[in-house]
């Protein structure tokens, strides 16, 4: 994995889909008990506020969606949108072992970090 866009996964995912309606991570009066019981013990730091931090979400939901093959797109999406199963309940769902889901996993940061960078470039 790549760290820095494991990060940009995990904003991206807490901005445009969160576990519950409206995707409000403890920044929006909510309780901060309730919000790490939500979110399993991880706190997500609220993005909202931030344009460059919205466009940047944006920017990943394009290409998660448009540009990852099939079974990367399906392993990103389960990995940081599920937030209700295990592990190795999205390792079922994606249809593989847990060395492949997390290679397939990797494949998709190299993926997205490939196409922000000619994003950049263009």
């Amino acid at each position: 994995m790549i760290d820095y866009i494991d990060e940009a996964l995990r904003l991206w995912a807490a901005e445009l889909h969160g576990p519950e309606p409206g995707g409000d991570f403890g920044g929006g009066g909510g309780s901060m008990i309730a919000t790490l019981i939500a979110n399993k013990g991880e706190l997500i730091r609220c993005t909202r506020g931030s344009r460059v931090l919205l466009d940047r979400a944006a920017e990943i939901e394009l290409i998660v969606n448009k540009h990852l093959p099939v079974k990367e797109h399906q392993v990103v999406i389960e990995h940081y949108t599920n937030y209700d199963s295990r592990e190795c309940q999205k390792w079922e769902a994606c249809g593989c072992s847990r060395p492949q889901y997390y290679r397939r996993l990797h494949d998709a940061h190299v993926s997205i970090e490939d196409q922000l960078i000619r994003r950049r470039a263009a």
